[in-house]
């Protein structure tokens, strides 16, 4: 099963890569269909086998030669990864299927902010939507008490608290970041998206601070925050219920 739920990733994880590339530039992830950027010459089925046709061509378009950026199959390997990783944590469930939806749309949205600095509003209101008819489910078929009131509270204080950053900053960041916190605290609650907002801004820092060091940034150019915020997204809806209960342990007890 677990093979099988590799190979799913990276066929999802190769329609992502359309993604990442189309929706920055408003074209259609549907047609034309997929091609060469650079010779516009249509790619057989043969030239998008995920990673094994990246491989064979040497990174290379069979057409015209030039070079195919790494992050291809970078994400389809990653996609495949973190797909395995739902399905050890859930297993066959209604909550695979819904964090699969929500991680592929975030990887869109971790590379779309990392190379154009913008979060595309359609891609967060997918988030809310999911996660609406989420819950909705879980309490038609499964009668789980949703405990709407701390999503809601997840939702409106991490937004309040990103406008509030905002206003500090005198624009420091961005709007998307304070509609994507806001669709995460609703995802979380509020203790999570606590974590999640504290676990982002010390990621942040690190990845500055070497950014810095390294040259490859100056203090003034700008530095997307969205990466941050799915990184700290990650940790908390993982690890996060082991994170709480080691400070309360170590600190208030």
């Amino acid at each position: 099963m677990i093979l099988l739920i590799f190979i799913y990733g990276l066929l999802i994880g190769s329609f992502i890569n359309v993604c990442i590339y189309r929706i920055p530039r408003k074209e259609s992830i549907v047609f034309p269909s997929s091609h060469c950027i650079y010779c516009g010459t249509k790619l057989k089925w043969y030239d998008l086998v995920p990673i094994i046709s990246y491989i064979i061509l040497k990174g290379k378009c069979r057409y015209c030669g030039k070079r195919i950026s790494l992050l291809y199959p970078f994400v389809e390997f990653l996609h495949a990864l973190i797909y395995i990783m739902l399905y050890l944590k859930f297993g066959l469930s209604l909550d695979l299927i819904y964090y699969a939806i929500i991680f592929s749309l975030l990887i869109i949205i971790f590379f779309i902010d990392l190379y154009y600095m913008v979060i595309p509003d359609i891609l967060v209101f997918m988030i809310l939507v999911a996660t609406i008819v989420y819950k909705f489910l879980l309490f038609l078929i499964f009668e789980k008490n949703l405990n709407l009131i701390n999503s809601f509270l997840g939702l409106l204080v991490s937004g309040l608290l990103f406008i509030l950053i905002i206003f500090m900053s005198k624009g420091g960041m961005g709007d998307g970041d304070v509609i994507l916190i806001s669709s995460l605290g609703f995802i979380l609650g509020i203790k999570k998206i606590l974590l999640t907002i504290l676990l982002s801004f010390i990621i942040g820092a690190i990845f500055s601070i070497f950014m810095l060091i390294s040259n490859i940034k100056g203090m003034k150019d700008p530095i997307p925050f969205g990466p941050f915020i799915i990184l700290g997204f990650i940790i908390s809806l993982i690890w996060g219920d082991q994170i709480i209960n080691w400070y309360i342990n170590m600190f208030l007890t």
